[in-house]
Parts: C-alpha cells; sequence; structure tokens
C-alpha cells in the first residue's frame, strides 16, 4: 500500500515516521522543513529513547504521485489548499484518512473528492514539533478511526491492522461522531484556556484585551490555577452537554479521567499555544468557532464556549505580539 502524508510537522512527522519505521511505503510531503529533513533525517524523540531516519519526502504533491491511502495531517488553517496539495494524490481507489483537529473538516474534504474516499481519524496524543524535523513525543498515540458515511468495511478493517502493525495503538468506531466530541472535550479548555490566559482572567468577562499581552500558559499551569482550572472543567461540561443534547453520550467520569491524565502530562504545551507563541494562525475555526454554532443549533447553553471564542477571535488577529 502506497501512503502519502501531507503535512509533516508533529503530527504527520510521528505516525509517518513510525509508518516508515515499520517498512512501509510512506511518501511525506514537506514544505518549510524539506531541506532540513532531506539533510539531517527526521527524528522522534519520546521519554526513553529517539527514532531517526531517512523517509520518502517530496516538496511538491505531483512528485508523490497517486496514492493508495493519505493521510491528511496538515493544521486545519490550511484547508484552503485541500485541493490543491491533495487531487494529485487521489486516484479513483484512493482513500483519504483526515487527522486534523475539530469539525467541518470531513465535510470539505467530501465535498471535493466525494463522501465515499472519506474517513476520520481522532489522534489522542501529546506532540510538539520543537524544530525543523524533531518531533517530542510527550505522551499517549491511540488513533480512533471511523468511516464518514459508512460502516466498517475491508478497507476501514485493513487501514486498522496497517496502524496495528507498525506499533501504533489503533481502534475503530461505528460512531466517528462521539468521538470527534470526545475530543473537544479537551482540545477546546486546554487550547483555548491556554491561549486565553496571555490576555488574562478578566477578557474573559469583559471580552476585551489588556493592552500588553502575557504569554500563554501550559496545562499545569492552567491546572494550579483554580480559577482557570474551574473554566476548564466548566468548557469539558458544556461540551459534553451539547453532545448529549445531539444524541450523543460520552462516558461517566470522562472530564475527570482527562484532567487527570494531562495532570500527569507535567507542563505540556498544546498545538494552539505553540502556534500562538510562534505567531502563527491558530486552529480558530474548526476547533471553536464550529463547535459553537454547531452548539447553538442544538440549543444548547454555552456560555463559557461562546465567551472563550470573543477572546480567542480578538487573539487571533491581535498584532504585534508582545
Amino acid at each position: 500500500m502506497k501512503i502519502g502524508v501531507i503535512g509533516v510537522g508533529a503530527l504527520g512527522g510521528y505516525y509517518g515516521g513510525l509508518l516508515s519505521r515499520a517498512g512501509l511505503d510512506v511518501h511525506m510531503l514537506l514544505r518549510s522543513d524539506f531541506g532540513v529533513v532531506r539533510d539531517q533525517g527526521l527524528h522522534i524523540d519520546s521519554s526513553n529513547r529517539r527514532i531517526s531516519l531517512k523517509p520518502c519526502i517530496y516538496d511538491n504533491p505531483e512528485s508523490v504521485g497517486v496514492c493508495d491511502l493519505v493521510l491528511v495531517c496538515l493544521k486545519t488553517t490550511a484547508n484552503g489548499q485541500y485541493k490543491d496539495l491533495i487531487a494529485p494524490m487521489v486516484g479513483k481507489q484512493t482513500t483519504i484518512l483526515c487527522l486534523q483537529n475539530g469539525l467541518g473538516n470531513y465535510e470539505q474534504l467530501a465535498a471535493l473528492f466525494g463522501d465515499e474516499k472519506i474517513m476520520g481519524g481522532l489522534c489522542f496524543v501529546c506532540l510538539n514539533r520543537v524544530s525543523p524535523g524533531v518531533v517530542k513525543h510527550q505522551g499517549f498515540g491511540k488513533i480512533v478511526i471511523g468511516q464518514f458515511t459508512r460502516v466498517m468495511d475491508d478497507r476501514a478493517a485493513k487501514i486498522t491492522s496497517l496502524f496495528k502493525d507498525a506499533a501504533i495503538p489503533c481502534t475503530f468506531t461505528e460512531n466517528l461522531e462521539e468521538a470527534l466530541w470526545e475530543k473537544l472535550v479537551w482540545n477546546i479548555p486546554f487550547n483555548g484556556c491556554g491561549v486565553a490566559a496571555a490576555a488574562g482572567w478578566d477578557s474573559m468577562g469583559s471580552g476585551r484585551l489588556p493592552d500588553k499581552l502575557g504569554a500563554p500558559w501550559a496545562t499545569d499551569q492552567l491546572l494550579c490555577d483554580p480559577v482557570w482550572r474551574d473554566c476548564l472543567k466548566q468548557l469539558m461540561v458544556e461540551i459534553i452537554h451539547t453532545a448529549e443534547i445531539k444524541g450523543i453520550i460520552l462516558g461517566a467520569g470522562l472530564a475527570n479521567r482527562m484532567i487527570d491524565n494531562t495532570r500527569a502530562m507535567g507542563a505540556y504545551r498544546a498545538s494552539t499555544v505553540v502556534d500562538f507563541e510562534k505567531g502563527n494562525p491558530i486552529e480558530l475555526e474548526s476547533m471553536f468557532l464550529e463547535p459553537l454554532r454547531r452548539a447553538k443549533e442544538a440549543g444548547a447553553y454555552t456560555p463559557k464556549l461562546g465567551a472563550l471564542c470573543v477572546v480567542l477571535k480578538k487573539l487571533a488577529s491581535y498584532l504585534p505580539r508582545p
């Protein structure tokens, strides 16, 4: 099976690297890191080991060519490039597995390439791209995959086994929507509050930014501060309640379990925090605004999510960085 990987930052570098290390036919499309990875290789650092490899890399999708499986690992801020980046890799039998954060991505891909080609994947993993060609794996790593519009078939079973054979924990879900909302229970509070903390707690009530921003916060800072910790919990409750209104019942104790797991991770900087620190666009639309729209459509009461989105929208356009 020929596998193409689009978006070789933390996510694509990690999973693409592990698949390549397992001997699979992996072809990675890189942009800014191409020269470094070509010359120095790709490196994955975990707590007890470093994996170094020289993967097959390309700087344009036409050179990759048609693949059997395409992993979409782009930041959702690059979704406007879907057609240009993905189309050259797609043939009649290609499956597109979207591993991106948030809501609305599958629908965008399906509009371009057809419902039948799209599968979704949720990556429960702590990763950071610490420098060009270097990915730090801080914990976890499980992928939950599901069909966008179909039930499990031979294609889904084969892809699930492909990850497992590469020592990547992977399960199939019949309810992809449930998995999406479960991941949002963590993503929205810790990504969003980590960035909003740069504006200070008062901004969550006033919707106004201070004259000067502070630094965004890592997960341990949020959990150690009683006000922000309470905000995290309230956001989790709102998301779980929204899912329930939509007919999705998430497991009892999910919020507390996520908080306990996050506390054990130490000072983890969520991906949105890292993007904001670097002055890069944040995944505002898919991770925050689209969930808020769907909550409103469902009739859910989400005051904390609404307040968070007001602050994040302003921070997303705030220049210059302090």
